[in-house]
């Protein structure tokens, strides 16, 4: 059975090209949702900026990378939104020297 941790850890393979960071640690991902009856997820996440260049490549790696688990593409679904505005961790902001 796939999991929200189990999604988690895999999200943690897809980095944020601006910063060489995995979007989890970020904080990008808001929520995930599993609904066995149906085989699908949802996924609910935001971007650093509404203007990220490499937004669609993020919301690219995020599907694929659930579909390792065995979900059909079309059965993953990326909701992005802007509320709450993302804003980095303390400890994000000292990794990153900021």
């Amino acid at each position: 059975m796939v999991t929200k941790e189990l999604i988690l850890e895999k999200l943690k393979e897809v980095q944020d090209p601006e910063v060489n960071v995995d979007i989890v640690t970020m904080g990008l991902i808001y929520d995930i949702r599993i609904d066995e009856k149906k085989s699908s997820v949802h996924v609910v996440m935001t971007y650093t900026t509404p203007f990220c260049p490499f937004g669609p490549q993020i919301t690219d790696e995020v599907k694929e990378k659930i579909g390792e688990f065995g979900f059909a593409y079309d059965k993953i679904s990326v909701e992005v939104t802007f509320e709450p505005p993302w804003k980095p961790s303390d400890e994000l902001r000292a990794a990153l020297g900021v």
